[in-house]
């Protein structure tokens, strides 16, 4: 790789990701030699663009491209320039679409140029004064652009200007500002772009005398009360991420209609295109029920004026609430909110803000090419069956349980694990997060058996991702023993955990469920219990795990005739012996030892003697496998008819009757 490319993914990658000056994938970059220029392809994030990023463009093309006459109607227009945009590559054949301000690049006679989106910087742009304020701001050398559609219009008026710039200065300049759009930086060197950014971030604070430090602030509890059915009323069949987020700005935007007139129109492309043009402000307080009963009347007079739903919702005492498809998704909306807020809290120090006209979020509404790069930076869900559900699996930090969240994450849930081993918990959610790109894996430290630590779980739950989708009560405990050594203490310590838990765990996941479905009554929900083929039949030496399992289908069946009215399905999972878990081969604890120490196996000597006994009683001829599990999960999932089961994962060993 030529160094000119490893310093353009450098510098990509130092403004990308970086908050402060791009935010959802946005801004470009490129890198021009007198042949061609490489430059960031759309929907291709700068946070961690390689060199199969960029499209590779040839320049005598894109010079062609300047005097050639196109239609005069937008749609055929802009159809006929992204065409020959493509076709001026080097490789058309790879078909990677070059961003949208490529044309741009091209005019700067500079080996690099870096565009972004600073909310410090927009927040001039967007203001009224910038116009007549630039170079008192900036410094002289500084080409200002009045707001114009993006696309080859906006094109055609920066080579107008930059024309009449050239014969003034006798050079191109390195900084361009676009009127509520951006910045574009241009040098010889990453290091000078650096420092002229430097320079222009400075400039505008220094100007700016009413900072503002932003502080987060807690989230009312009455949240998780709203939060659910703010989800179910804008979601489809396939469910949707609820995010919510509270600090001292956006408590100051969400004070009143007055302060929220001033972020309730959109400032850049960036916030039509992400956000859509308008949030819908719920002007409401009280009680949660009151907060929902509001939305409701406000989301049906959004939907009668603009005839579609918003992606932004902000709520005084809650904060504001993003609902997308995906996790990342809907942070990103938070993040361009709060940019926002920052532009209009801050534009006051250029004679206020200064919005986008009707006119120009009608064009972006209607642009394909940011649609585009909208779709592509966002990626599709998939049409898998757990995509992006919420699921929560108590005692997720190991065994049957982390394989199941280990198998949710590979198909595109987001995963809350529960478990009361803190480091295990936190560290299979770090290795999980590391393996999703646009869902989370979130750690939330459970007792199962104690109320308010399951009553906990549920609201962070909430909180964090919006509502509830599948409750997995894994979450057991195992210790064998015959009548002779069995003890009273541990035989109520594994009715606690693998019975009464189980009855804590769906009281509170149903609260949520119920809320759901007071919202959307054809959504189904399901609570799902992993029991154990010892919940099937007797098991010799070890009653008190079979009388706690026994105990766990009769709450199956019970709850499944109390909930299914709220299309909550309950059923429960009894998979066979997991041989290659903890629970089995853990060479202190598990059961492989524990057997052998109880004699439950006559004459075996060995743990393998115990294993070799176990695997024999199996038609299929080998212990159960999370995947196998899974599957069973998966069914309970997808269909809608059955309820109260309790589904054999043996191998065979098991077979209803």
């Amino acid at each position: 790789m030529k160094q000119a490319i490893k310093d353009l993914i450098a510098v990509s990658h130092y403004y990308g990701r970086n908050k402060n000056y791009i935010i959802a994938g946005g801004g470009n970059t490129s890198y021009k030699n007198k042949e061609y220029m490489w430059v960031k392809a759309s929907g291709v994030s700068l946070a961690d663009i390689t060199e199969t990023g960029f499209a590779v463009l040839k320049r005598a093309a894109l010079a062609a491209m300047s005097v050639k006459k196109y239609s005069s109607e937008p749609a055929a227009r802009e159809a006929a320039v992204k065409q020959d945009l493509l076709q001026s590559s080097l490789h058309p054949e790879n078909n990677i679409r070059p961003s949208v301000e490529a044309s741009l690049h091209a005019l700067l006679d500079y080996h690099y140029v870096v565009h972004t989106h600073p909310a410090l910087i927009n927040a001039f742009t967007c203001s009224k004064h910038a116009p007549k304020q630039y170079r008192q701001v900036f410094g002289k050398d500084v080409l200002f652009i009045k707001y114009t559609d993006p696309g080859y219009i906006l094109y055609k008026e920066a080579e107008k200007q930059l024309s009449v710039y050239r014969r003034q200065h006798k050079k191109d300049p390195q900084i361009i500002l676009l009127q509520n759009h951006g910045i574009f930086v241009a040098a010889d060197t990453i290091a000078s772009v650096k420092r002229i950014y430097q320079r222009c971030m400075k400039a505008v604070q220094q100007k700016i005398k009413n900072s503002l430090q932003v502080k987060k602030t807690a989230v009312a509890a009455k949240a998780s009360g709203v939060l659910p059915a703010v989800r179910m009323l804008l979601t489809d069949d396939k469910g949707r991420i609820c995010r919510v987020r509270y600090n001292t700005l956006i408590k100051h935007f969400a004070a009143g209609r007055k302060n929220f007139a001033a972020v309730s129109r959109p400032f850049t492309p960036d916030n039509i295109v992400y956000c859509r043009a308008n949030p819908l402000y719920v002007n409401c307080s009280g009680t949660a029920a009151a907060i929902v009963s509001a939305f409701k009347k406000g989301l049906a007079e959004y939907r009668r004026s603009y005839g579609y739903d918003p992606r932004i919702v902000i709520i005084p005492e809650i904060g504001i609430i993003a609902v997308e498809e995906n996790y990342k998704n809907a942070d990103t909306l938070l993040d361009i909110m709060e940019d926002v807020m920052k532009i209009a809290y801050y534009s006051r120090n250029f004679g206020g803000p200064r919005p986008m006209s009707a006119a120009a979020v009608d064009f972006i509404k209607n642009w394909e090419a940011e649609n585009y790069r909208r779709q592509v930076a966002a990626g599709r869900s998939s049409s898998r069956l757990a995509a992006d559900k919420i699921v929560v699996i108590t005692g997720g930090a190991r065994g049957f349980g982390a394989g199941l969240a280990e198998q949710f994450v590979r198909k595109g849930a987001n995963v809350v694990i529960a478990d009361l081993d803190s480091r295990a918990g936190r560290r299979k959610a770090a290795e999980l997060n590391r393996q999703t790109a646009k869902n989370c894996v979130l750690f939330v430290k459970t007792d199962v058996a104690r109320k308010k630590s399951v009553k906990h779980l549920l609201e962070q739950t909430v909180l964090e991702l919006g509502g509830l989708d599948v409750f997995i009560s894994n979450a057991g405990i195992l210790k064998a023993g015959s009548l002779e050594q069995m003890n009273d203490s541990v035989f109520r310590l594994m009715t606690e955990v693998n019975y009464s838990a189980y009855f804590l765990c769906a009281k509170y996941a149903a609260a949520v469920l119920k809320q759901q479905h007071a919202c959307k009554n054809d959504y189904f929900t399901d609570i799902i219990q992993i029991n154990s083929k010892s919940g099937l039949k007797g098991s010799n030496k070890n009653f008190a795990y079979a009388r706690s399992k026994f105990g766990g289908l009769g709450l199956t069946q019970s709850f499944a005739l109390e909930l299914m009215p709220y299309k909550i399905k309950v059923n429960s999972v009894c998979p066979g012996n997991f041989f290659n878990g903890p629970l089995w081969s853990d060479p202190e604890k598990g059961l492989f030892v524990q057997y052998l120490r109880a004699g439950k196996v006559p004459g075996a000597k060995t743990i393998n003697d115990i294993k070799n006994h176990y695997a024999k009683q199996v038609p299929a001829g080998r212990g159960c496998e999370v995947t196998d599990v899974m599957k069973a999960v998966l069914y309970i999932m997808d269909q809608t008819y059955e309820t109260g089961q309790a589904v054999p994962v043996t191998g065979g060993q098991n077979m209803l009757k």
